[in-house]
Order: structure tokens, then sequence, then C-alpha cells
């Protein structure tokens, strides 16, 4: 299984909302999480669980396995983040 297929609302998520036009859904994380909560309202829980479930395959290769996987529409460090911090903040941001 591919991750296309194992995390499919972790690569819409972060494709979508944070790919090349961004911008279209907000100018900062909180600002984009909160347009796909209010966009995706049933379908954010599932986020939290494929992130939760990557993080557990990838306790040492985090960074690693998010940049081959997932960064290829965008990068979280011009951000300010690095990507456990990004994905810590997402998480927390989807919860809340």
């Amino acid at each position: 299984m591919n991750y296309l297929e194992r995390y499919p609302e972790m690569e819409q998520f972060f494709c979508a909302y944070f790919g090349q036009d961004f911008d279209l859904f907000g100018n900062t994380v909180s600002e984009i999480v909160e347009c796909y909560k209010k966009g995706c309202p049933h379908n954010y829980g599932d986020v939290i669980r494929e992130i939760e479930l990557f993080r557990n395959e990838h306790p040492n290769d985090l960074a690693t396995a998010f940049e081959e996987n997932f960064l290829s529409a965008f990068t979280p460090e011009p951000w300010g983040y690095t990507i456990l911090s990004f994905l810590d903040e997402v998480e927390r941001l989807l919860r809340e």
C-alpha cells in the first residue's frame, strides 16, 4: 500500500490546503486549518488519526518520511516550523 492509499486525508489536506494556492485558504497555519475545518467538518478527525498513525510508524525518521511523501507542494520551514513542530501545531489546531 502506498502513501496515497494509507494517508489519503493527509495527502489531500497538505497538498490542497498548504500547496501552491494556500493563500486561497489563509495566510497563516491557523487560518488555513480553520478554513479546512469549516469546509471538511467530517474529515478532519481522519487527518488527526492519520497524523498519529504516521508519527507512530515513523518514530525515528518522521522528518525524512514526511519530506519524501508530503512535501511535493509545500515545506513548513519558511512558515517558521520544523516538520515536527508543524505537525504538532496542525494537530493541536484540528483538535480545538
